[in-house]
């Protein structure tokens, strides 16, 4: 089995992100290890054609971070999954909108990671994906962030400016090392993400362990 089939599959997690989820959340009871395994069991479609990303909070806080970066957060809605480059939005999930809009810059971006249409192409093909809905795009946003060796250290769960750097050469609102978007383009704060990530993350692995939603609400 390579790096990357044993990462997607959940089976290749280092003890670290393990434990450090332990000891960050808490209480440190069996019945939270239990729920953190389950979380990071690989659930295969019926053909069993691909291996899908496992949603573990550590991923899934990073993808709301990377949402809410992207202005496309809208409290966790699905709407954000429906936006288009410059706010608008489209409305059929059958595949992506490939709409062009004219604003401050000229893009074709869409959905909650706001693909550009051949980077959306090049990931749905190699994760024989079928439309543009949520699950899907999730499952490409974690394939970019290996593609950018970034996902063995999302897994540690925590927001360094080393990880935003991997990835802002993808999302051009993460910051570099040197506190800029990659692209020139508008750019958030390192602190401003973290603090997001860390409420983020809080609550994602509270709802792993079975404990509810805690009461945050991530603007």
């Amino acid at each position: 089995m390579d790096l990357a089939l044993t990462l997607r599959s959940g089976l290749g997690l280092s003890f670290c992100a393990l434990s450090g989820a332990l000891v960050i959340t808490t209480e440190g009871s069996a019945s939270y290890l239990q729920s953190s395994m389950a979380a990071r069991v690989l659930t295969a479609p019926q053909d069993q054609a691909r291996p899908s990303y496992v949603l573990t909070p550590e991923r899934k806080a990073l993808l709301n971070t990377i949402r809410f970066a992207e202005g496309t957060w809208k409290k966790g809605s699905d709407v954000g999954y429906r936006v288009l480059y410059g706010g608008s939005t489209f409305s059929s999930f059958a595949k992506h909108p490939e709409k062009v809009i004219v604003k401050r810059y000229t893009s074709a971006a869409a959905g909650a990671y706001q693909f550009l249409p051949g980077t959306w192409k090049m990931a749905s093909r190699k994760l024989g994906l079928g439309d543009f809905g949520p699950s899907n795009q999730d499952q490409a946003a974690l394939f970019l962030i290996e593609r950018r060796d970034a996902l063995a250290m999302a897994d540690q769960g925590e927001l360094t400016p080393q990880l935003l750097a991997k990835l802002a050469p993808e999302w051009a609102s993460l910051p570099t090392l040197q506190s800029k978007s990659f692209y020139g383009q508008p750019v958030k704060k390192h602190q401003d993400l973290k603090a997001f990530y860390e409420k983020s993350l809080e609550q994602e692995r509270r709802q792993a362990a079975g404990m509810g939603p805690i009461s945050l609400l991530l603007s």
